[in-house]
């Protein structure tokens, strides 16, 4: 609407891409094109299940609209590489996948991966996080077994906006953190660990009944939706702060 004001966009091109709002039905799939102004957030294209053609179909309807960041999450390599040989201008993150990134973000989120092994699923909120304009903080290998070591970054902890703690085994490493941050904290399970971690269920559990009040749990191994969590607070953050009350998406 801004663009046909300004004089930019031509009426009857913006009569065409309203057309393909809020959906555009491609047989296999019904793509969303209303998730950003709706929400505030990408529309994300899910791999596993799907063909490497109807993914980058998928993403190339996505990007032949405007609108926001645009993500293949999960992708397999046959998967990556179709979608990126017909939408050339992504970039590839291992198994995520980026187009049309947004633009840098103010906000201070610190990502903090207990242990090596919990690295796969922070590098996936990681990815997430950036492509909406967010640079986390990286603490990696911090878990409660060397409790010095995430003590030796409280001043990290108070300076954030939000905090996202990934860790498996017991998942202690959630509490800590919640006791020592006044920043929001998503806590995300991943299902490393060994005998009675019950891949993820134990620390799971331990998220969800921590001592430190507030902290909010995903599920196992989701580390796309707590970036997405933390990507909602801030946009509840921005329509708060707008004159009109209003999220601009």
């Amino acid at each position: 609407m801004d663009d046909v004001r300004s004089g930019a966009l031509p009426v009857d091109d913006a009569v065409r891409q309203l057309r393909r709002l809020p959906f555009a039905d491609l047989g296999f799939a019904r793509v969303d094109h209303h998730r950003n102004l709706r929400q505030g957030l990408a529309e994300v294209v899910y791999g596993p299940g799907k063909t490497p053609d109807q993914c980058a179909d998928i993403v190339k309807e996505l990007l032949d609209q405007p609108g926001g960041p645009v993500l293949l999450t999960r992708a397999s390599a046959g998967q990556a590489a179709v979608a990126l040989a017909l939408n050339p201008e992504g970039e590839r993150y291992d198994t995520t996948l980026v187009w049309r990134p947004a633009p840098p973000r103010p906000e201070r989120v610190v990502l903090a991966a207990a242990g090596t092994a919990d690295l796969p699923v922070a590098d996936e909120c990681g990815v997430v996080l950036a492509a909406h304009g967010l640079a986390p903080q990286r603490l990696n290998d911090v878990g409660v077994a060397g409790l010095h070591r995430i003590l030796n970054e409280v001043d990290s902890l108070a300076e954030a906006d939000a905090v996202v703690v990934v860790a498996g085994m017991e998942g202690a490493l959630a509490s800590v953190v919640g006791g020592l941050t006044t920043a929001p904290v998503v806590a995300v399970p991943t299902s490393a660990g060994y005998g009675s971690s019950l891949e993820g269920v134990t620390p799971l559990l331990a998220m969800m009944s921590s001592c430190a009040a507030g902290v909010t749990v995903v599920g196992v191994d989701n580390g796309f939706g707590a970036a997405c969590a933390v990507l909602r607070l801030f946009k509840t953050r921005d329509r708060a702060a707008s004159p009109a009350g209003l999220n601009d998406g």
